[in-house]
C-alpha cells in the first residue's frame, strides 16, 4: 500500500485517512527515506510504490530519487484531490496492463456452425455461428476438439447484424472470420470440420492467468465455469 505524508491541520483530513490502510503515515516533508521505503513495493506491486503527500513539501533530492527509482509521488492540498489522483493513476496502470496482455488472454467460448451461412470455406473461413457458451471476440484462437483439436486459426472479426463488434456472448448468432495462423496450412470447412463439430477457443495456462489477473471482471460466473470445463478438456494443470 502507498505511504502517506501529511500535515493534519484539518479535522476531516485525519478521519478520512483513518478509513483507509497504508504501509506508513508520517507528519512532515517527503524525504529520501520515504522514497526508499516506498520503492520496496516495486518488487511486489508497482501500483503501490507510491507516496501520497497531503499538504506537505517534497524535498528536491527525494523527488529526484523517486524519479530515478520509479516511485510515484502525488501531492495535493485537498485530500480528496489527492485520492482522485491516486485512483486515476491506478486505473491508468490497470488499462495499461490490460493492453499489454490482451493478446495473451483468451476468453472461453463454444461455437456451433450455422451451415446455411458458410460464406467462405477456406483462407479465410467466413461463416455464421451460434455462440453456445462464453464469449467470442477478435483475437480468439479456435480449434475443433472432435477432430484431434485441429487448429482452425484466429478469429479476426466478428459481425452482428452486419455490423462489426468486438465480441459476442452466449445466444447470439454472429458471422466470424477465421484466418490461419501464419506458417500453418489453412483449414477448410467440409474437409477438416463440418457443421456437426463444435468449435472452442484454444486456451492455455498463460491465457487463463492473464484472464484472472487483468480481465476477471469481463467474465461472468458461467464464463469461468466454461473456462474450467475447457481447462479439463485441454488437461491444463
Amino acid at each position: 500500500m502507498p505511504g502517506l505524508r501529511n500535515k493534519f491541520n484539518r479535522p476531516w483530513g485525519l478521519s478520512y485517512i483513518r478509513m483507509r490502510q497504508y504501509a506508513g503515515i508520517r507528519i512532515g516533508p517527503v524525504v529520501k527515506k520515504d522514497v526508499m521505503k516506498a520503492s520496496i513495493m516495486l518488487e511486489h506491486d508497482s501500483q503501490y510504490a507510491t507516496i501520497l503527500a497531503f499538504d506537505v513539501k517534497i524535498e528536491r533530492d527525494a523527488q529526484e530519487l523517486a524519479d530515478s527509482l520509479g516511485v510515484k509521488i502525488f501531492q495535493a492540498d485537498i485530500i480528496y484531490h489527492l485520492f482522485d489522483k491516486f485512483t486515476a493513476y491506478r486505473e491508468e496502470l490497470k488499462q495499461r496492463k490490460r493492453d499489454e496482455h490482451k493478446h495473451i488472454a483468451v476468453f472461453p467460448c463454444k461455437l456451433r456452425v450455422l451451415p446455411q451461412y458458410i460464406f467462405n470455406s477456406r483462407d479465410p473461413i467466413v461463416m455464421g455461428v451460434m455462440v453456445e457458451a462464453g464469449i467470442v471476440k477478435e483475437g480468439t484462437p479456435v480449434c475443433v476438439p472432435s477432430k484431434d483439436f485441429v487448429d482452425l486459426g484466429v478469429v479476426t472479426s466478428v459481425e452482428y447484424n452486419h455490423k462489426a463488434v468486438e465480441s459476442a456472448r452466449k445466444g447470439q448468432e454472429v458471422c466470424v472470420k477465421i484466418e490461419p495462423v501464419p506458417g500453418e496450412a489453412p483449414k477448410m470447412f467440409g474437409r477438416h470440420f463440418d457443421e456437426k463439430d463444435m468449435i472452442i477457443s484454444k486456451i492455455s495456462r498463460q491465457s487463463i492467468d492473464a484472464c484472472k489477473d487483468y480481465f476477471r471482471d469481463d467474465l461472468v460466473k458461467t464464463d469461468w465455469q466454461l473456462m474450467l470445463e475447457l481447462k479439463k478438456l485441454f488437461q491444463i494443470l
